[in-house]
């Protein structure tokens, strides 16, 4: 057998790589879970000091995974379609990170016997305004979206995700850098104001997760922005 037979019978099939990542994620989801149920039994043995229906601590762990669940979907497409080696990276990235966190997200939810879902319009837990990434103060939510009613900040809307599908090339990656630089800004906001309006110790955990991981990737799509002779959305 000749070294080019050899290379092509080892050669792993593109679709492996698929179910390889597929498998990771899963993995990564999974995990979180487990890890939000656990610490917060651990943190918060207390069975009277469940959160309740309607209060921060349940109102952020549905809404914050709906709107992480949108950057997972952004960053899958981003991922199977950029041809940017850097691109498709920090989408992996992003992926296995907030994945693993609706994970310990929605281990809350089961362990609190909470739905997955808000029951109305989302955000009805922020009652006060809160500030924005630039520092200004808003109300959330801050746009609509005609399709699916009220969004929360920094989400993209129908139309937003149908342009991402339609482009390819640079113009694919730079749309994706700037939704997505949108949404961790609306994404850190409400994760602040969830932080200042609990004291559920796991809750501040995972936000200050959240704050260091989306920190640093802000500061990485500026640059890459940048790189590419483009500049960020409009807030």
């Amino acid at each position: 057998m000749t070294s080019e037979e050899t290379e092509a019978g080892t050669e792993q099939p593109a679709w492996s790589r698929w179910v390889i990542i597929g498998g990771t994620l899963l993995a990564v989801l999974l995990i979180g879970a487990t890890a939000g149920m656990f610490l917060t039994r651990t943190i918060d043995s207390d069975p009277a000091a469940t959160p309740a229906a309607g209060s921060v601590e349940v109102g952020f762990a549905q809404d914050m995974s709906t709107h992480h669940l949108q950057a997972v979907t952004m960053a899958g497409w981003a991922r199977d379609h950029s041809t940017d080696p850097e691109v498709r990276q920090l989408a992996f990235d992003i992926e296995r990170t907030q994945l693993e966190q609706v994970g310990r997200m929605k281990g809350w939810l089961m362990l609190w016997d909470k739905p997955e879902q808000p029951i109305g319009a989302p955000m009805q837990w922020m009652t006060e305004p809160m500030q924005g990434h630039d520092g200004g103060m808003s109300m959330a939510p801050s746009s609509l979206n005609p399709a699916g009613g009220p969004l929360m900040p920094g989400m993209a809307t129908d139309a937003e995700l149908a342009k991402l599908r339609s482009l390819s090339g640079k113009q694919l990656d730079v749309y994706f850098l700037q939704l997505m630089l949108r949404h961790h800004q609306g994404g850190t906001a409400m994760a602040q104001y969830a932080a200042s309006h609990s004291s559920l110790p796991a809750l501040k955990a995972l936000v200050n997760s959240m704050l260091t991981s989306q920190g640093a990737e802000m500061d990485q799509m500026k640059l890459m922005l940048s790189a590419r002779s483009a500049q960020p959305l409009p807030a």
